[in-house]
């Protein structure tokens, strides 16, 4: 029996305020959660995490399996021991990544073969494997493994991928038993909405403890993510939590909580901010322009952030000119702190009553269209 129990606390409108109840801690949401591919976030430690108000984080199945090894991480006593995260992890299943390296696998009922990024042996990842993996790793929420159809895609081949992905969720069920790991179903069937409720309709029948939306921003125009979401997301179960995965921007996440979604998470923020892309409450800073060479003022004089309270623009595009380490470790904090604080500011506004309100007034602010997430043109 799962040892994750989630408490809905309110709503306004679509949008839902809860609780993730586990061992580790309890998360609240909606929530965002850090990436941490190979068993950390980069450019952070634990502690900054935490002080930033990261509850949950993310590993990664696939590369974790890789390097080092999920027998290194068992002789820790799992994930949390190893990168020293006392708080729930949650782990995908591999799916993605698989994806991601299209030229150099092959897939097949079984699951799928592919050549090692890192050694270029021939390495094999399926439903069982995956879940096997996930469990030794001793993730708190497991994701089942699914074929993550390509954009574009034809009605036959998003519809072949999503069947097999479905046939792959029940095998992961069987595998999964009665590991006392949430394990969440995750909806397929590429950009049509047909397939896509056909899914969600088998895998709510199978009977999982979260319901996850795969196989978006795989390069579909914004619209069309938009669209889809909020077709399915208040169609994804009432009583678990509902997790829209590798999604997205601030005002992805603004959008789609306003549709019902719980759970998101996000390379952006760390990676974005590697590349000199700051979050700020009315826009983002490209910190390397020439603008900031002389400007004294903190990144957003409304962030509370380590970065914000003791460091100019003028010194942040300094070290990122320069391309210091110091540099990207600072852009990171404040870029998580923003998510993090942003996700706060959400549910502070459902538990008052006031979401629909702060979104209109977010993306006002920022120019956007929420329907499309264009700028509209002229906006201030």
């Amino acid at each position: 029996m799962t040892r994750m129990k989630f408490e809905r606390l309110q709503r306004d409108g679509h949008a839902r305020r809860g609780q993730l109840v586990m061992p580790r801690g309890c998360v609240q949401t909606p929530a965002f959660m850090p990436v941490g591919t190979a068993a950390t976030v980069k450019a952070m430690t634990p502690e900054e995490l935490v002080e930033a108000g990261a509850e949950i984080i993310l590993g990664n199945t696939f590369h974790l399996m890789l390097r080092p090894g999920t027998g290194v991480i068992r002789r820790h006593g799992g994930l949390h021991r190893f990168m020293h995260w006392e708080r729930p992890l949650l782990t995908d299943s591999g799916g993605f990544q698989v994806w991601s390296l299209a030229k150099l696998r092959e897939i097949s009922e079984r699951g799928v073969t592919f050549q090692s990024p890192v050694d270029g042996d021939a390495v094999f990842l399926g439903p069982e494997r995956a879940i096997e993996v996930q469990h030794d790793l001793d993730a708190d929420i497991v994701m089942v493994f699914d074929d993550c159809t390509p954009y574009p895609a034809t009605r036959e081949q998003a519809e072949a991928s999503m069947e097999l992905s479905l046939r792959w969720a029940a095998r992961c069920k069987d595998a999964h038993g009665d590991h006392p790991a949430a394990l969440f179903g995750i909806v397929q069937g590429g950009m049509y909405t047909d397939l896509r409720l056909r899914s969600l309709e088998e895998l709510t029948a199978m009977g999982f403890d979260g319901y996850a939306l795969g196989g978006l921003s795989v390069g579909e125009p914004k619209a069309l993510l938009y669209e889809l979401v909020e077709v399915l997301a208040p169609r994804l179960p009432e009583e678990r939590p509902r997790y829209l995965m590798g999604v997205g921007t601030p005002e992805d996440i603004v959008f789609a909580v306003g549709m019902g979604i719980d759970m998101f998470d996000c390379v952006l923020p760390t990676r974005n901010a590697r590349n000199g892309w700051l979050y700020t409450r009315d826009s983002v800073i490209k910190i390397r322009n020439a603008e900031f060479a002389e400007d004294t003022r903190p990144l957003d004089p409304n962030c509370e952030c380590y970065t914000c309270r003791h460091y100019s623009r003028a010194y942040l595009r300094h070290l990122h000119r320069s391309n210091e380490i110091l540099g990207a470790r600072l852009n990171t904090l404040h870029n998580v702190h923003y998510y993090l604080a942003l996700m706060d500011q959400i549910r502070s506004a459902i538990r008052h009553g006031r979401f629909t309100r702060f979104a209109e007034d977010f993306f006002a602010k920022r120019g956007v269209d929420p329907r499309s997430g264009s700028v509209i043109l002229g906006a201030s």
